[in-house]
C-alpha cells in the first residue's frame, strides 16, 4: 500500500508544453502509476499515513510542492521544496534531452546512443537529488524518483 495511486499535476499559469514534453509528462505519469514505491514515515510522536496516496505537484511561489492526500482525498501531508537544487540539473537534462531528440531524427545510431546514455545520467543525476531533497519526508525508490523527476521537469519547463 506504499504507494500512489493517483497523481494530478497543476500546471495552472504555465505555457503549453512542447509535443515532446507532453508526452515525457504521460509516459512518466502511465509509468509511476503501474510501478512506484512511495511511502510517508512517521512524524514526531504521531503515527505514518497509510497509503495509497494521491499526489499533486505544483508550482507555488517559485517553490515546488508536494501535496498528498489519501486514496480517499483526505489530506495526509504537503512539503515545499526549493527549486534551487533542480536549477542545474532540469537545464541539464532539457538540453541534453533536446539534443536527443534532435539526434533521432538525423544521426546514426550509435551517436543516438551515446547521448542516450548522457541523458539517462542526469536523469539519474535528478533523480538522486529528488531523492535527497525528500529525505525524511518520504521514502521512494530510484525508478520512482526517475519518474517524479520527469515531472518536476514538466512543471519546471513553464516555471
Amino acid at each position: 500500500m506504499s504507494r500512489i495511486c493517483h497523481i494530478e499535476i497543476d500546471d495552472t499559469g504555465l505555457p503549453a508544453p512542447t509535443a515532446e514534453i507532453e508526452q515525457e509528462r504521460k509516459v512518466a505519469v502511465f509509468d509511476l502509476l503501474e510501478d512506484n514505491s512511495f511511502d510517508l514515515p512517521a512524524r514526531g510522536d504521531g503515527v505514518a499515513p497509510e497509503g495509497p496516496f494521491r499526489l499533486a505537484l505544483a508550482i507555488r511561489d517559485r517553490r515546488l510542492v508536494f501535496d498528498i492526500g489519501s486514496e480517499a482525498g483526505e489530506k495526509v501531508a504537503e512539503f515545499h521544496l526549493s527549486l534551487s537544487p533542480f536549477r542545474q540539473v532540469v537545464k541539464d537534462y532539457f538540453q541534453i534531452c533536446e539534443s536527443y531528440f534532435d539526434a533521432v531524427k538525423r544521426l546514426p545510431p550509435s551517436q543516438i546512443e551515446a547521448i542516450d546514455m548522457a541523458r539517462r545520467g542526469i536523469h539519474n543525476e535528478g533523480a538522486r537529488v529528488l531523492r535527497e531533497r525528500l529525505e525524511g519526508k518520504a521514502d521512494l525508490d530510484s525508478d520512482t524518483a526517475r519518474r517524479l523527476f520527469t515531472l518536476i521537469c514538466v512543471l519546471h519547463f513553464g516555471g
